[in-house]
């Protein structure tokens, strides 16, 4: 016999609420538009483009005035990588014409959502004139 305890329905509709609530999250992010800078933590978001293929996915960044040797690719989850470098230069909210706030940006930082699954140990990286690409091997789906 199977000492498998069945859920109740607090807890499928707990569940349930829970997926809906992480979905609407990111169905949000994608429609609501968002400042490309955080002026407070001096961090700027670069240009950024997924192009996915039927072996790999390809994220190309704009990364200008980034050092190459500060630029750095994490996980943040199983479907969303980061990418962080500091700036050569420091760039002033005054040479956007922003004079209502005061300071300027000297790190790159965005966040990217990979829609398929990827296999982030098999990353290969590459930075010429100012754009990044990394480039993620999807994972084989095996169909029994």
């Amino acid at each position: 016999m199977s000492n498998k305890r069945r859920r109740s329905i607090f807890e499928i509709f707990e569940e349930y609420f829970e997926n809906l609530e992480k979905w609407t999250e990111r169905f949000r992010e994608a429609l609501i538009e968002k400042p490309s800078w955080d002026h407070r933590a001096c961090t700027m978001e670069p240009l950024s483009n997924i192009m996915v293929t039927p072996t790999e996915v390809i994220v190309t960044s704009d990364l200008p005035y980034a050092e190459e040797n500060t630029i750095h690719v994490k996980p943040v989850s199983e479907d969303t990588i980061e990418i962080l470098a500091k700036m050569k230069r420091k760039i002033r909210l005054d040479d956007f014409g922003i004079t209502h706030y005061k300071g300027g940006f000297q790190t790159l930082r965005c966040q990217i959502r990979i829609p398929v699954s990827v296999d982030i140990d098999k990353m290969e990286v590459r930075f010429k004139r100012g754009i990044f690409e990394i480039r993620l091997p999807r994972k084989q789906e095996r169909d029994i």
